[in-house]
């Protein structure tokens, strides 16, 4: 199986891109990491993509565009000229703009640190612990014009223990955000989907 471009784009600590380039490096993700993208000059996630020797390394700047959709559209034509099939979202904290969303309709996706459709937003572990839950996890969806509200691709539960702190809980999900990220875009590579409404069917395995 050939591998497939994909361009991530992060605004913090890239931890989850690093998960990506070691599974890539590993042999167990078919896909090139060839754009990264930040809107923050100084993230962690754009020193990991040099470290990997990432093709095109960029921070764009938001105040650089007058508005949101001209910085989208800006950051979309970097990708598209880099030739990525995939647009990955790593801890990007911007809301993209529907014409963004369009241009990458169903190639484009993120993962939350909840089992949405619950505890959407910007603190899903907090809330969860706040809230009470007995199990918390990480989705991996598609993105749409909504927040955290495309079709789900995978998830993964983890307990919430009577003793966890926010930062406990979110070290555990994080664990398993490494392993399912990566493990997803294998998938999407690998097997490719349809959708029924907002059901992703996974195709069968060959």
């Amino acid at each position: 199986m050939a591998r497939q471009a994909i361009a991530v784009m992060a605004s913090g600590r890239g931890t989850n891109l690093a998960a990506i380039l070691e599974a890539a490096t590993q042999g167990k993700c078919p896909v090139d990491v060839r754009v990264v993208i930040s809107n923050k000059a100084d993230a962690p996630a754009l020193r990991i993509a040099r470290d990997a020797g990432v093709e095109t390394i960029l921070f764009l700047n938001p105040k650089d565009y007058q508005n949101r959709t001209d910085y989208d559209l800006a950051c979309a034509d970097v990708i598209e000229k880099a030739g990525c099939q995939w647009v990955v979202l790593a801890g990007y904290m911007r809301i993209l703009s529907s014409a963004f969303v369009q241009r990458f309709k169903h190639r484009l996706i993120n993962i939350h640190p909840a089992l949405l459709p619950a505890f959407i937003g910007a603190d899903g572990v907090g809330d969860a612990l706040r809230y009470g839950a007995k199990v918390a996890g990480c989705t991996v969806h598609l993105v749409d014009e909504e927040v955290d509200s495309g079709p789900i691709l995978a998830q993964v539960s983890v307990p919430v223990l009577d003793s966890d702190t926010r930062e406990s809980l979110h070290a555990r999900i994080q664990k398993e955000e490494y392993k399912l990220y990566p493990e997803t875009l294998r998938r999407m590579v690998e097997q490719g989907f349809s959708l029924d409404g907002r059901r992703v069917i996974w195709n069968q395995s060959i």
